[in-house]
């Protein structure tokens, strides 16, 4: 797998119009910057109590990470966004809704293709986030004409990871900062690009899995593609069966051949036991909200959002790219 040096802390904003350089100096502190503005009021009041060194420390916690947010607030001014309508011929609010008759299908379809394909290398996070990003990165310019260059870094925690346990990563909307909470195993490579789709500036939901699923698949790197088809594949099995527990192990039972691919699609299944999964439910309901008070649909946009546009990309009749051979199920009309 090639990859490429990290951007130094230092980047800048570069003067041309085609490549864009987005610093990200926060994604490089030892720390979360988010952490360090949670916590460093509850330090100081523990430590210092309410007094005039407290306030300060509290106020440099939020000179720092403010300071860093408005550099990369003032690089992305100069980002060219995809028109997805126009592009993919969806968009958040134009989509064709797939029956089940079809999402049956593409499961088996996607089950046959992983099981036959299967990879069970692993490589570094490191090295896996260089390699992905620069992925995204050759993607989106492919579309808008610029490279739109940014951090590569990846956390492994943040305390947003404890309020939100379901959740695999997350990404810091000021600063950019990107954490993966837990080990996702084969579907590693998405739920990168996917975080990293946000830092490069498409904050919805359905736009940075469309993007992270796009890039991967067109890649060209088996591991890559792998990934991205895997995704696609668990979220139609979401779609089909929600919370059912049951429901989502006889599914994968009757589509995945592979042994190897059916115990990698269990990691992500539903929680199970009744308080586990009633205090995810919850968070959920709170996160689902927190997504249409921000004009997304909302937490439907991860799965039945996501297939539904690669299903509308893939059989339409206007949009200006052609999907990604790797992953086209679908034939459209024309191109």
């Amino acid at each position: 797998m090639s990859g490429r040096a990290p951007e130094p802390p230092a980047a800048r904003s570069s003067a041309t119009q085609d490549d864009i350089r987005i610093a990200n100096r926060a994604t490089y502190w030892p720390v979360s910057p988010i952490d360090i503005v949670v916590a460093a009021p509850l330090v100081a009041r523990v430590l210092l109590g309410v007094s005039p060194v407290g306030r300060v420390v509290q106020g440099a916690a939020w000179g720092l990470y403010l300071g860093s947010a408005l550099r990369d607030w003032r690089d992305r001014r100069g980002i060219r966004k995809i028109v997805f309508r126009r592009e993919f011929g969806a968009d958040l609010r134009h989509l064709v809704p797939m029956s089940r008759e079809l999402r049956l299908a593409e499961v088996r379809v996607l089950a046959e293709r992983l099981g036959d394909e299967l990879m069970l290398e692993r490589v570094g996070r490191r090295e896996l986030a260089v390699e992905v990003d620069r992925q995204l990165t050759r993607f989106i310019a492919g579309i808008t004409g610029q490279r739109v260059h940014t951090s590569a870094e990846v956390r492994r925690f943040v305390l947003v990871g404890l309020a939100f346990p379901f959740v695999l990563g997350a990404c810091d909307m000021l600063s950019g900062d990107v954490a993966i909470f837990r080990d996702t195993g084969l579907l590693e490579p998405h739920v990168i690009a996917h975080e990293f789709g946000h830092r490069k500036g498409y904050w919805k939901e359905l736009y940075a899995q469309v993007l992270a699923y796009l890039a991967l698949a067109s890649s060209g790197v088996p591991l890559l593609r792998q990934s991205a088809l895997l995704e696609r594949l668990h979220r139609n099995l979401r779609v089909l069966t929600g919370d059912d527990h049951e429901a989502y192990d006889r599914l994968v039972a009757s589509a995945a051949r592979r042994r190897e691919l059916r115990h990698a699609l269990g990691l992500l299944r539903p929680p199970r036991r009744g308080l586990e999964r009633h205090i995810q439910g919850g968070m959920r309901r709170v996160y689902d909200a927190r997504m249409r008070v921000t004009g997304q649909t909302g937490i439907s946009d991860y799965d039945r959002g996501f297939t539904d546009f690669l299903y509308t990309f893939e059989t339409s009749t206007h949009a200006r790219q052609t999907p990604p051979p790797a992953g086209t199920l679908h034939r459209p009309a024309s191109s």
